[in-house]
């Protein structure tokens, strides 16, 4: 078990390329080295953690809200003493939801009952280049999240129109005064000897262990924690989140469906299509679908589309499922 545990952050709005990016660090991990996923999602199922690559990881999954908000930070401190306590491993990877507003992440992780268990190295801020400024002015989580990162990797390059790239960087600047930039396209982004150096420099500190609590102790010293009126615990965008279950069939017959839905902010889902499973993706009303390579989905995901946007386009579309089934 590690004395402290180095911790690198995964921000960046929905459809970025997080979950692409996280498999990529992955496999940069040393073998000598142990870590932990921390995957949290906005919605009700837990797909991004079924399109995490690589057998027999740990991973603690954290569904139905962002870590940072109120609405789930009970199970993120949990989860976090239970780690400073127990499984201490020599590396934390969290990968946050896109709607997360994650500036207190320095405060939670010094919380005096961790016992300076954590050590926050890197935080990595994915940017979708073609997406970004479509997006960027309509929702605060993007404006959050850039100024709360040190690392900002602008991935999709290779769809981005010619001098995006400028406007990005020097919207970027404008909120945080020293980003280290790279450009990549799938989040190849190659970062050497990454987990025994770390990006940034001069994060180091003596090493702890989580002080012991009961549970009682703990769920109280939780409620006093969310009474604090400095933090940030509430959404910075008013969206929602639906799940749409969809039976087999064919791509002809799942593209007519989408066609007729309102175009959200993101869509994502595992279906099986002409007998074989697809990987459905939509960000910003565009959409692909490409073959399924991740780990055998459970029933909780397969065949299920997840759907995350402003409230009218979510009642929009219950609406029509539920006349669908009518």
């Amino acid at each position: 078990m590690a004395e402290r545990t180095d911790v690198y952050l995964i921000s960046g709005f929905l459809g970025a390329g997080k979950t692409t990016f996280l498999n990529r660090l992955i496999k940069r991990v040393p073998e000598d080295m142990t870590f932990l996923i921390l995957m949290n999602e906005f919605g009700d199922v837990g797909l991004d953690g079924t399109l995490v690559e690589g057998e027999d990881l740990d991973m603690l999954e954290i569904s139905k809200g962002s870590i940072f908000c109120a609405c789930v930070k009970t199970d993120f401190i949990k989860g976090l003493h239970e780690i400073a306590t127990s499984v201490k491993p020599d590396v934390m990877l969290i990968e946050t939801t896109g709607v997360a507003n994650p500036r207190d992440l320095d405060r939670d992780l010094q919380l005096p009952i961790f016992g300076g268990a954590f050590n926050l190295r890197d935080k990595f801020c994915l940017v979708d280049a073609a997406n970004f400024l479509d997006t960027y002015e309509s929702f605060l989580a993007i404006e959050k999240q850039l100024e709360s990162s040190d690392v900002f990797i602008i991935n999709k390059i290779d769809l981005a129109e010619p001098g995006d790239l400028e406007k990005i960087k020097a919207i970027i600047e404008e909120l945080n005064p020293e980003p280290r930039f790279y450009e990549t396209t799938y989040a190849d982004v190659d970062f050497g000897d990454l987990f025994h150096t770390g990006a940034l420099e001069g994060r180091t500190g003596e090493g702890g262990v989580g002080l012991s609590m009961t549970e009682e102790e703990l769920e109280a010293y939780i409620e006093d924690l969310l009474c604090d009126e400095t933090a940030e615990v509430t959404p910075p965008d008013r969206l929602l989140s639906m799940v749409a279950e969809w039976a087999p069939s064919s791509e002809a017959e799942f593209r007519e469906w989408i066609e007729g839905l309102p175009k959200v902010v993101r869509a994502k889902g595992v279906v099986e299509l002409d007998e074989e499973l697809r990987l459905f993706s939509m960000v910003n009303g565009k959409w692909t679908f490409d073959a399924y390579r991740g780990n055998a989905p459970g029933d909780e995901v397969r065949n299920r589309v997840v759907f995350i946007s402003r409230p009218e386009d979510i009642n929009e579309i219950e609406r029509i499922i539920d006349q669908e089934d009518s």
